[in-house]
């Protein structure tokens, strides 16, 4: 038997493979689907089902093209009712995969459709529990995600169920079982995730504030619904995709991997309306972008941004990124239901300056710089653009808090003929930021490079304590 996490960073997903004796499931996939398929084959392992947890929010499934692709059946628990072929699995029930079991467990409570599979290795001796967003490690999946599409159901009645599924159907399980589940720290599918990705159940009984012995249902709700952010605002999105189907991959790919030279990249931005996404490293693109354009880096939390600060999940786009890496900017940004890529600009920002096109820029400068302005003019305006919380723990005695999260919110309280510094945590975040104030057309913002991090380092600044939140009311 074979059981093997597949844990993608930007996104804090885990997916898995699980083999024996010739038949392997995948559990809770990622849309490209061709490296599951390559897994399998190298084994010499058929796909046998393709199992999930639930109706994903922070990403779309790559159910339908492993299906298409395999002829794997595809297993939903209770309650689920997609727009396609699937195999509904009843709280109980047993699949065998070769030589061992995966028995169906409902566990309501983060969706309604939510299951957890548990696994039995070839004596019988059940080893694993693929708890998807019902159990996380630290955590348990936020009770107010399903009722974006629902709007009967409360995050009030959803914690309940999560709390009999886990008092009833969770914790007697033996502790020695693994539990795998879909998500770690990063993700916004919960709030207290641990950075580690698997865990004994047992421990997890010990440390997992959502599972003391002690605790009363009316305790439970309060706790799992106190703290919560907003969620992403493509997540309801990602559901409908998710039950209600979506394009193949490959059609995504292919409608996003379309070369344009400087002019046709220029052609087709005027003519379409797209929006051009730089995905290059913040300091590059401050250098010189294409006027207009907004930078969300490909090497930070990529996918989830984009879903954050871009509304339209059919928006039309075209991407500008270092040579090489288009397949892989398409790749993500398809994982969070983005499929409108329409082209890429070959050769990147070199060609297009290369074309004697114009290019804009963004003042960035160091911390010890910023010092020495502050020093100068004591009222020189700060924001810091991290989210509250982090504001809250830490900040420049004399900056302002504008929240990338909110950042239409941001443009009313700024000044267009002022000019303001601009910092996060460490630099990632910033540049989005300015990049998107920028080509509304705020030309004042300048760029703290390395952000508060680096801010620190200088010992040059006056920082605040810790303030709570209860006396700013």
């Amino acid at each position: 038997m074979t059981v093997e996490q597949i844990y993608t960073g930007c996104l804090a997903q885990g997916a898995y493979y699980i083999e024996s004796d010739g038949e392997a499931v995948i559990i809770d996939p990622l849309r490209e689907v061709d490296p599951y398929i390559e897994k399998a084959k190298q084994n010499n392992a058929k796909i046998k089902y393709v199992l999930e947890t639930h109706f994903h929010a922070d990403f779309v499934s790559g159910h339908l093209d492993l299906s298409k692709k395999t002829g794997a059946q595809i297993v939903y628990g209770p309650n689920a009712k997609p727009d396609f072929d699937f195999h509904a699995a009843k709280d109980g029930e047993v699949l065998q995969v070769g030589k061992v079991n995966i028995k169906v467990i409902h566990t309501p409570g983060h969706t309604m459709e939510s299951t957890c599979y548990l696994l039995s290795d070839e004596n019988g001796k059940e080893v694993g529990l693929f708890s998807g967003d019902t159990l996380f490690i630290g955590d348990v999946g936020r009770p107010d995600l399903a009722q974006k599409v629902k709007s009967e159901l409360t995050q009030e009645i959803l914690a309940g169920h999560l709390y009999d599924s886990l008092r009833n159907k969770i914790m007697p399980l033996s502790d020695d079982i693994i539990v795998y589940p879909a998500h770690g720290a990063g993700s916004a599918c919960g709030k207290n995730m641990s950075k580690e990705t698997t865990d004994t159940l047992g421990n997890q009984k010990k440390t997992n504030y959502a599972l003391r012995m002690d605790m009363t249902k009316a305790e439970f709700i309060k706790e799992v619904t106190t703290g919560l952010m907003p969620p992403p605002s493509y997540f309801p999105l990602n559901v409908m995709m998710n039950i209600h189907g979506y394009d193949s991959i490959d059609t995504v790919l292919e409608r996003g991997l379309r070369a344009l030279s400087a002019n046709e990249f220029e052609v087709a931005a005027n003519e379409t309306g797209a929006l051009m996404l730089d995905v290059r490293n913040a300091q590059d693109f401050a250098a010189a972008f294409i006027p207009n354009s907004i930078n969300i880096g490909l090497q930070g939390s990529f996918a989830p941004w984009v879903g954050s600060l871009i509304p339209d999940i059919k928006q039309e786009i075209l991407i500008i990124a270092e040579p090489g890496t288009e397949e892989e900017v398409v790749t993500r940004l398809s994982r969070v239901g983005y499929d409108y890529v329409i082209g890429y600009l070959n050769g990147g920002i070199e060609a297009w300056k290369k074309a004697g096109k114009e290019v804009d820029n963004i003042k960035s400068i160091t911390p010890d710089s910023l010092a020495d302005i502050l020093s100068a003019q004591p009222d020189a305006e700060v924001l810091d653009v991290r989210k509250k919380s982090e504001f809250l723990s830490e900040h420049i005695v004399t900056a302002e808090n504008a929240p990338l999260d909110n950042v239409n919110d941001a443009m009313s309280m700024i000044d267009k003929n002022k000019t303001y510094y601009v910092h996060c945590a460490g630099g990632y975040r910033s540049m989005i930021f300015t990049s998107i104030l920028r080509a509304r057309g705020f030309n004042n913002l300048i760029d703290v490079s390395g952000g508060f991090k680096a801010i620190k380092e200088t010992n040059r600044f006056a920082v605040t304590d810790y303030v709570c939140p209860s006396t700013l009311l």
